[in-house]
């Protein structure tokens, strides 16, 4: 693993400076000397020259991605090793990931791997660029800290083994202080809501299972003897092979889902029976209001809690569990979720400008030594992590 930079330095190109972007970009600038941030509204990026040290450079340029001479600008910018960081929509990632390929350049997004961009695979193989997605919160620091988890039950001798595996991984984001509706949304609510009609699909009971709506399956947790409550969401089943439990026989639990504090299926439940018959135009209705009635307070102190776990049972009874929890708090450009997206994000770019990650569409590493060194570089940024039974 390399511990130097690459010769030739590539130029660090972050497009989309929204509320989750400002505390990698911050890093980044301070770490490397200079980077450019890019984005269609400017204020957001001006603001965080303040925050920069003195000394190192934030440059700041406009970018729209619906204006073909606004695009020319942005390729003549980049050189061949350069990496784009895509922080917009994503509905973009493939665009601008064509784009870095068309340049030679790498490209980092904390969103989920699709079909579009996994069809890059070849391509990107064969001009040794590197596309890295899924290295935000979650996706992103979910997946470290699984790999580490799993790496450590191998070490301990409970896989392949026919044990009993119950393996869970909840991520959520909430006000510090909580409030009878028990959440505050940083943004518009229309996706948060929008989520939870959404199917999901998981292990359950050592059976494949499908939950139709997010309320139908939320479950009481504890964490570090605080209650919280938790439901599954998207598809967890492709996960199962990803973290390296594809040919354990006897999984009886594998999810990943949402945290919320605990009294929040109560405190939703009208919310629920809207989302039963609602219509887009209802949506767009009840995302306005919500927005209205619980948004943050400039200020306002967040917190993100991340818990994953894995345990395993014997036939004779013998047991081992082990956890990996992320419990972290900000206010102002520097919330928890900002910091927890922006700083995996950015030792993405940080592991590629050391020149330790392969060509290809890629999400998070799977690398258990890599993994480290990125949890690490977390750490030194205030995000810490409490093991149990897992050696960091």
């Amino acid at each position: 693993m390399s511990s130097q930079p690459l010769k030739s330095m590539p130029s660090i190109h972050w497009i989309g400076s929204g509320l989750a972007s400002g505390p990698g970009i911050v890093s980044l600038t301070n770490k490397w000397g200079e980077i450019t941030v890019w984005d269609m509204m400017l204020d957001r990026a001006h603001a965080l020259q303040n925050e920069v040290a003195e000394g190192a450079t934030l440059n700041v340029r406009s970018l729209n991605l619906g204006d073909d001479a606004s695009i020319q600008e942005f390729c003549k910018a980049l050189n061949k090793g350069d990496i784009v960081i895509s922080m917009l929509p994503a509905t973009f990632h493939v665009q601008l990931a064509k784009i870095a390929l068309a340049e030679e350049c790498h490209m980092v997004t904390s969103s989920y791997l699709d079909d579009e961009m996994l069809a890059l695979h070849d391509e990107a193989v064969s001009r040794g660029v590197s596309l890295v997605n899924e290295v935000g919160l979650d996706p992103g620091i979910d997946h470290l800290l699984t790999h580490v988890l799993v790496d450590a039950a191998k070490q301990a001798g409970v896989l392949g083994q026919n044990n009993q595996l119950d393996f869970v991984s909840f991520c959520g984001g909430f006000p510090v202080e909580n409030t009878p509706f028990t959440y505050k949304f940083s943004w518009t609510p229309l996706g948060v809501i929008t989520a939870l009609t959404n199917p999901a699909q998981l292990v359950k009971n050592g059976t494949e299972t499908t939950i139709p709506t997010a309320w139908e399956n939320v479950s009481e947790i504890s964490i570090h003897d605080e209650k919280f409550e938790a439901y599954a969401n998207r598809n967890s089943l492709p996960f199962i092979a990803e973290y390296g439990l594809g040919a354990e026989t006897n999984l009886r639990t594998f999810i990943r889902g949402t945290l919320r504090l605990s009294g929040w299926k109560n405190a939703w439940k009208d919310i629920f029976k809207t989302l039963e018959t609602a219509t887009p135009e209802d949506l767009k209705i009840l995302s306005d209001k919500l927005w209205a009635e619980h948004q943050y307070d400039d200020g306002e102190e967040d917190r993100v809690v991340l818990y994953v776990a894995l345990s395993s049972k014997t036939e004779s009874g013998d047991r081992w569990k082990a956890s990996l929890t992320v419990d972290t708090r900000g206010s102002g450009w520097q919330t928890a979720m900002a910091n927890a997206v922006s700083y995996t994000v950015a030792e993405a770019v940080n592991a590629l400008m050391y020149a330790r990650l392969s060509p290809g569409v890629q999400a998070a590493p799977h690398d258990t030594n890599e993994a480290k060194v990125w949890l690490k570089g977390l750490a030194d940024n205030g995000i810490n992590v409490k093991a149990i039974n897992v050696d960091l």
